[in-house]
C-alpha cells in the first residue's frame, strides 16, 4: 500500500510521520519551499507520545507522476480546489482519499470530483502547530484519528490503512459511523472556534467575564440544534462532554483558527461557521450567536482584504 500525504505541516507531517514509523510506505506532497526545509533537515516531530526525526521521500506538484493508493489530505479548506488539483495525478481508479480537513462542506466536494466511493470520512482531533523552522509540536495529549466509509461498499485499501493507523502510536478509531464523527467535530469546533476568536481570548479567559460562560454554551446549543435538523444529532453524552470542555475554568484551549487571526492569516471561517450559518438557514433555525460570530470573522477578512 502506497500512501501519499498531502503537505507536511503540522496534522499531515504528525500523522504522515506516525505512519512512517510504523512501516508505511509514505511520500509527502509539498511545496518547493518545504521540500527544500525537509531534504536539509529532515521531517522533525516533537511529541509526548516520542518525538519522530525522520527522512521523508518527498515529492512536488510538477515531479508527481505517477499513482498511489491511499491519498491523505491534510490542506486547508480555503486550500481544497488547488489541493484537488495537485493531488488529482496521483488518484487511479482503485485509489481512496482520506480527508482530515475541518468541517464537512469538503466531502461532497471531494466525491464530486474523485466519486464517492473514492472518498473516506476522516477525522483529526490534534492540537500541532508548525514552527518557523520546520518543526512540528505536539502541544498536548490528544492525537486521535477516526476514519470510516462514507459508502456501503468500503474501498479495499480501508481495512489495510486501519491495520497500519492502528500499529501507529496514536489513538485510532474505525469507525461505522464516521458522517456522524464529523458532525459530531464540527459542533465543538464551531463553539470553540466561534467563541475564542470573537473574544480573542482562550476559554478559561472567557470563562472570567461576565457572560463568557452563557455565550458558550448558547453557541454550542445553536450548533446542537442544527446538526440534530441535519439528520446527525449529537449524543447527550457527547454534548455534556463538549459542555465541561468547553468551560472549563482556567483552560488555555483556543482554537487554530484563533492563531490564524493573531497571525492575520487567511482562517476557515466561511468552511466552519459559514457553512453552518447556511445549513440553519436551510432548516429554519434561528442562530444569533453563530451569526454574530460569523460576522466577526467576516469582518476580519475584509478588513484584510481591504489592507493587503
Amino acid at each position: 500500500m502506497r500512501i501519499l500525504v498531502l503537505g507536511a505541516g503540522g496534522i499531515g507531517g504528525y500523522y504522515g510521520a506516525r505512519m512512517h514509523a510504523a512501516g508505511g510506505d509514505v511520500t509527502f506532497l509539498v511545496r518547493l519551499a518545504r521540500a527544500k526545509q525537509l531534504r536539509e533537515g529532515g521531517l522533525n516531530v516533537f511529541s509526548s507520545f516520542g518525538d519522530l526525526p525522520i527522512t521523508p521521500k518527498l515529492v512536488t506538484k510538477d515531479e508527481l507522476s505517477e499513482q498511489f493508493d491511499v491519498i491523505v489530505l491534510s490542506c486547508k479548506a480555503y486550500d481544497l480546489e488547488s489541493a484537488m488539483e495537485s493531488i488529482a495525478p496521483a488518484v487511479g481508479k482503485q485509489s481512496v482519499i482520506l480527508p482530515l480537513l475541518n468541517g464537512i462542506s469538503h466531502i461532497e466536494k471531494l466525491q464530486a470530483r474523485f466519486g464517492s466511493e473514492q472518498v473516506l470520512g476522516g477525522v483529526a482531533i490534534i492540537s500541532v502547530v508548525l514552527t518557523p523552522d520546520g518543526e512540528i509540536r505536539h502541544l498536548n495529549k490528544l492525537h486521535r484519528l477516526i476514519a470510516g466509509s462514507l459508502t456501503p461498499s468500503p474501498s479495499q485499501w480501508l481495512e489495510p490503512l486501519a491495520q497500519l493507523l492502528s500499529l501507529s502510536n496514536l489513538e485510532f478509531v474505525f469507525s461505522a459511523n464516521v458522517e456522524q464523527n464529523l458532525w459530531d467535530k464540527i459542533v465543538f469546533l464551531s463553539t470553540l472556534a466561534g467563541s475564542t476568536c470573537a473574544m480573542r481570548a482562550s476559554l478559561g479567559i472567557i470563562m472570567e467575564t461576565v457572560a463568557g460562560e452563557a455565550f458558550i454554551t448558547g453557541l454550542l446549543a445553536e450548533c446542537a440544534r442544527i446538526a440534530e435538523a441535519s439528520g446527525h444529532a449529537v449524543s447527550e453524552a457527547q454534548l455534556a462532554a463538549y459542555r465541561t470542555q468547553l468551560t472549563e475554568r482556567g483552560s488555555a484551549l483556543m482554537a487554530s483558527m484563533l492563531r490564524d487571526v493573531e497571525r492575520s492569516g487567511p482562517t476557515e471561517a466561511d468552511h466552519i461557521l459559514g457553512d453552518m450559518v447556511g445549513r440553519a438557514q436551510a432548516k429554519g433555525i434561528d442562530a444569533p450567536l453563530l451569526r454574530i460570530t460569523y460576522s466577526h470573522l467576516q469582518a476580519y477578512a475584509l478588513r484584510r482584504m481591504a489592507e493587503n
